[in-house]
């Protein structure tokens, strides 16, 4: 399998919680934000390999806009290239909903264009003895 064949694509949507919410103002730590990654990458690995692998590193990680608590989030990963156990993956973090609590606690808006709030690439692993579908 060739790397220009490869392009796996995860993506998760989550409402970010009072629980998810570090610092006043309701604001979301970034740590949340590269939890969602971690999951998106776990299922890439999992549809390439057939196991949850292990995320070895993050090679650049930006945190673009803040995220409070009752913003959904969509968070996109994909797998860029693929070695005999390192996987490369890019992740996007994108607001689509944004809570509204200067209008009331439950106001929330739709955002006619989803937010960039963070970019990270990385390396997972997937040692060969657990590669249950991607036999080289």
């Amino acid at each position: 399998m060739a790397d220009s064949d490869i392009l796996i694509e995860s993506t998760i949507r989550l409402r970010m919680s009072s629980a998810d919410a570090h610092y006043g103002g309701g604001l979301v730590d970034g740590a949340g934000i590269l939890a969602l990654f971690g999951d998106v990458a776990t299922e890439l690995l999992i549809r390439l390999d057939g196991d949850e692998g292990l995320f070895l590193r993050y090679d650049e990680v930006r945190f673009i806009a803040p995220v409070y608590e009752g913003d959904y989030i969509e968070a996109t990963g994909r797998i860029t290239k693929v070695g005999g156990t390192s996987r490369a993956m890019e992740f996007t973090a994108r607001k689509v909903v944004a809570a509204r609590r200067d209008i009331s606690a439950s106001a929330a808006d739709f955002l006619p264009e989803p937010v960039i709030v963070a970019e990270a690439r990385g390396i997972c692993v997937t040692p060969k003895e657990l590669q249950r579908t991607n036999k080289k």
